[in-house]
């Protein structure tokens, strides 16, 4: 895909103060003009486009909860009594459609309320300052262009032996469009997609294991404490894990259920399990291929991405790169706003991004958001720290929803007090990790958070708590 921007006035917002970027208008002709050429359709190639399929996700995530609390004893637990209950997966999928089709049509709106022009095709850097597509409607247009972005993402990696056929092998992408609840499923790694797709299978009643090879749940970054409550939580919900384990191969069999071979990462015994859907999630790869980098001699590092300078420039100052096909968290509002920073860098403003105060979020539920860094990683660097926590069982708002599960854990520097790390297990940990964000974002003290009033009676006010232990050395009401 590929977007280029016509704007004729400021880029966004943002860019109050700095030159516009001026574009022309142009017709259907085979050759034409712009100032930016954007390769890539997610959030990066467009800030204000949001990835469709990944939010298609949460409606599934959010449905999903609401019918294993209905189905399950928590309703009743709370004086809702509900009979004859059943799942139609159809309507749960067609709502889920549904939402991804309003946030398309939202998209489109955008880019004609800002004069974007979109191609759709494949597109290929032919030069410096030049992209030819080829469009889905089988025309080649050349576009002569100031400064290209590289912004195309990445791609489901392969796990090398298993063919994903997208029915009953499927990968993230699948696994969203299941036509009817598995009996038995296995998920190959235990990461963010891996844990969040299985607890949606799992609330809705398939069997479901997680295999993984590293020794804990949650993927890169995650801090071990944090971890081994959510894996208790997770398994209390019934997904069943064996960690420190390798898939070696997957079979089909004649009845087709799949049968997963997989033995000790460290080596050991071989054993199968069998299973009618296997989803494998084991990351995703910088897509960089097929795109002129080659030809034009732009370096990709040993991982497949693209090497920026701190503006976001390739070897040729011409042509930039943003989001996943950069180092960094593959996140979509990190590449949102390496998108932002990337273009008001073109239009002469400063450019500047903190990674330590991007957050991260693992939305099952409950959910798990951190940012900064976890306490291995304060160890591994020798930085002296102080840990302030609070359950959530201990919050009044919390205990009267009666969803009490996880903390909040705040990492200090022990001898200027300023934030280094917040880890949050519960339910709204997404929403609350903003609150961490902005105070490392501008390096706030725990005591600074600790001595700002929180509404009574919320789950923030856990966070508060947290801060206060971390400080102070104890909480108020724990």
């Amino acid at each position: 895909m590929i977007r280029r921007l016509f704007k004729s006035g400021n880029v966004c917002s943002r860019f109050q103060g700095l030159p516009a970027i001026r574009l022309r208008t142009y017709t259907d002709a085979a050759l034409v003009d712009a100032d930016v050429t954007v390769l890539g359709s997610g959030p990066g190639g467009y800030v204000a486009a949001i990835k469709a399929a990944q939010l298609g996700f949460k409606a599934l995530l959010n449905n999903s909860y609401l019918y294993h609390l209905a189905y399950g004893k928590d309703f009743a637990s709370r004086g809702i009594e509900i009979t004859g209950m059943n799942l139609n997966l159809e309507k749960m999928m067609e709502q889920k459609s549904s939402a991804v089709k309003s946030l398309t049509g939202g998209i489109a709106h955008l880019f004609k309320q800002n004069k974007v022009t979109h191609v759709q095709g494949y597109g290929k850097i032919t030069g410096k300052n030049q992209v030819t597509a080829l469009c889905n409607d089988g025309s080649t247009q050349v576009i002569n262009s100031k400064n290209i972005i590289i912004a195309t993402g990445s791609e489901v990696t392969p796990f090398p032996g298993i063919q994903v056929d997208e029915e009953t092998i499927v990968s993230s992408t699948g696994a969203l469009s299941l036509k009817q609840v598995p009996e038995k499923m296995i998920v190959i790694g235990a990461g963010v997609i891996g844990v969040e797709l299985g607890s949606v299978w799992q609330r809705l009643g398939s069997e479901v294991t997680a295999i993984e090879f590293l020794g804990h749940v949650g993927g890169i970054g995650i801090d071990m404490e944090i971890a081994k409550n959510f894996q208790r939580i997770l398994q209390k919900q019934g997904l069943k894990f064996k960690l420190n384990t390798k898939v070696t191969a997957a079979t089909k069999r004649p009845d087709g259920k799949i049968d997963v071979s997989f033995e000790a990462a460290a080596g050991g015994k071989a054993d199968v399990l069998t299973c009618d859907v296997l989803l494998v999630c084991v990351g995703r790869r910088p897509f960089t291929e097929n795109l002129g980098l080659q030809e034009m001699g732009i370096e990709l590092d040993k991982r497949g991405r693209v090497q920026v300078n701190n503006r976001f420039q390739t070897k040729i100052p011409s042509i930039f790169a943003i989001g996943d096909v950069i180092a960094g968290p593959m996140l979509a509002h990190k590449a949102e706003d390496e998108g932002i920073i990337c273009v008001e860098g073109m239009a002469g403003g400063a450019v500047h991004i903190d990674y330590n105060c991007v957050p991260s979020v693992v939305y099952t539920h409950p959910e798990v958001a951190w940012v900064g860094k976890s306490e291995e990683q304060l160890k591994e660097e020798g930085v002296p720290y102080k840990i302030g926590k609070f359950p959530f069982a201990a919050n009044s708002r919390a205990k009267t929803n009666n969803d009490t599960d996880g903390l909040v854990k705040i990492l200090s520097h022990k001898e200027t007090d300023r934030m280094l790390g917040a880890h949050i297990l519960g339910a709204g940990a997404g929403e609350m990790i903003n609150e961490a964000t902005l105070a490392m974002e501008y390096g706030a003290s725990c005591e600074d958070i600790a001595r700002v009033c929180h509404a009574h009676p919320t789950v923030s006010e856990a966070f508060r708590e947290a801060n206060l232990a971390a400080s102070f050395g104890k909480a108020i009401n724990f």
